[in-house]
């Protein structure tokens, strides 16, 4: 018999349990909650420098558990062993701009206009008081950094909830902070059933602001909830993403090919800013499917264990028969595979391991192409210029990033790149470049990929409360006649 009030992990790979988690009471989630209310007021008050001390030392501490964390991720989501490094390394390389930014960030704003005699103004950031943070599994830590960093130098108390997934992430992150010395309760882990989290935590009168990372229905249920319980609460929404690629005629063929295989695969493409659909100019169209096919063909797909593995299984064997139903209904619908699972010996239906596939003519009635797919799918499309690859990669309900290939040495290309970046209708625009984030902009999407702002010195504007304040000082007249 199943036990409903204990959490399973079960290994994407081999589909057997892994660790398993104790779930929240009702009387438990609200004692954690009042414990991070009491956190929260002692660690206001201190200095910001003392804050700014213990997150520093707090990237030691997480540095010191880089291996055992790989270990996490490799069993509980499946990432290949050989690249969990990367996701280890750019955690400590994201924190630490978002810590030293932090002084700059929260520093009182004196306002010179407009000018009133006598009057000194400014602003002032403070804490919101306590911040729920609702993580993903398939970037575990690097989530975590993007709203957790900013509210703990701010001074909030911060709860997180993690997938079910890839529980021990977020563990570690609460014992490498305290190991550093951050005050008890300021920073708390809960595993929680779905509905506790949306009818007890969303809903909290105590929970100052919600950052969410999921997909769009989850979004959706998370504003929902919040707005139905008491008083007001901010909340930042990082949803999915069914994000274009435009390689423009100058584009180098075989350079682009490879760069945006690794948008579209890496991580089995369980990322909300993966490469899933490819527009091509005509006029090289047919070399860059080719060059495309036999770079995807290189991928070694398999165990997450074995360090000669690129690509890994999806996080579930029903994820999987989603994707393969992508791939089979655009296949009805008209599309021609070019590069399909035989290729890959280890890829087998009802298994959680997908083999990368490329499709050609393919069209925006597709699911494949207007909708998100979490996988190592994506599709090809040819188009004739600018103009229709901007119209195409605008036709979405999403909008989270958009990347546009071609010569950076070439003036019109680059005044073609300037042009279609202030066109596109998402929130990060890369050129020669994908799939990435740096925590000095702004991470934020438009359409259904969501609301709100994580990353750069914006979020700390996010997770603090302003408070203008005017002082009134040439009155000696008014005193000296007393």
């Amino acid at each position: 018999m199943v036990d409903i009030n204990i959490q399973t992990t079960i290994s994407p790979y081999t589909q057997q349990p892994v660790c398993t988690r104790p779930l929240l009471s009702e009387s438990e989630l609200d004692n954690v909650i009042a414990e991070s209310v009491k956190a929260h007021k002692s660690w206001k008050k201190v200095p910001l420098e003392e804050r700014v001390a213990i997150a520093e030392k707090w990237l030691t501490e997480f540095e010191n558990i880089s291996d055992v964390a790989c270990e996490d991720l490799s069993v509980q989501m499946g990432r290949p062993i050989s690249q969990c490094k990367g996701e280890i390394n750019g955690t400590i390389w994201r924190a630490r701009h978002m810590i030293e930014i932090a002084t700059e960030a929260l520093a009182p704003i004196p306002q010179a206009k407009p000018e009133v005699e006598g009057v000194e103004k400014w602003i002032l950031k403070q804490p919101l008081g306590v911040v729920a943070v609702l993580s993903p599994w398939n970037y575990p830590h690097l989530c975590l950094v993007n709203a957790v960093v900013a509210a703990i130098l701010s001074g909030n108390a911060v709860i997180i909830k993690p997938a079910p997934q890839t529980p021990s992430p977020a563990e570690r992150w609460v014992s490498t902070w305290q190991s550093a010395g951050l005050p008890a309760n300021v920073l708390q882990v809960v595993h929680l059933t779905q509905e506790r989290t949306l009818s007890q935590l969303c809903q909290d009168q105590r929970i100052d602001f919600i950052s969410f990372t999921g997909s769009v229905p989850g979004g959706r249920a998370v504003q929902q909830a919040a707005s139905q319980g008491k008083g007001f609460k901010g909340i930042c929404l990082e949803l999915g993403g069914n994000d274009p690629a435009y390689v423009r005629e100058d584009a180098d063929i075989k350079w682009t090919a490879e760069n945006v295989v690794d948008g579209v695969m890496f991580n089995s493409g369980q990322s909300c800013c993966a490469i899933e659909r490819v527009y091509v100019h005509s006029a090289i169209y047919d070399e860059f499917v080719k060059e495309f096919v036999e770079v995807a063909k290189t991928y070694k797909l398999g165990d997450p264990s074995d360090s000669k593995t690129n690509i890994g299984p999806v996080v579930s064997v029903a994820s999987a028969a989603r994707i393969r139903k992508q791939v089979k209904d655009a296949v009805e619908a008209g599309a021609q595979i070019v590069l399909d699972e035989s290729h890959f010996p280890e890829a087998k239906e009802g298994t959680s391991l997908v083999g990368p596939t490329v499709l050609v003519n393919v069209n925006h009635s597709m699911e494949l192409m207007n909708e998100e797919t979490f996988g190592p799918v994506v599709g090809i499309m040819k188009v004739d210029n600018d103009e229709e690859a901007l119209q195409l990669m605008n036709d979405s309900i999403y909008g989270l990033t958009a990347s546009i290939w071609t010569n950076p040495t070439d003036p019109q290309s680059l005044a073609a790149f300037n042009h279609l970046s202030t066109e596109l209708e998402c929130g990060t625009v890369y050129l020669n470049k994908c799939d990435a984030l740096d925590p000095s902009l702004p991470w934020h999407g438009w359409k259904n990929s969501g609301q709100g702002v994580s990353l750069s010195h914006l979020v700390y504007d996010a997770v603090t409360h302003k408070k203008g304040i005017m002082k009134r000082v040439e009155v000696k007249d008014v005193y000296e006649k007393k």
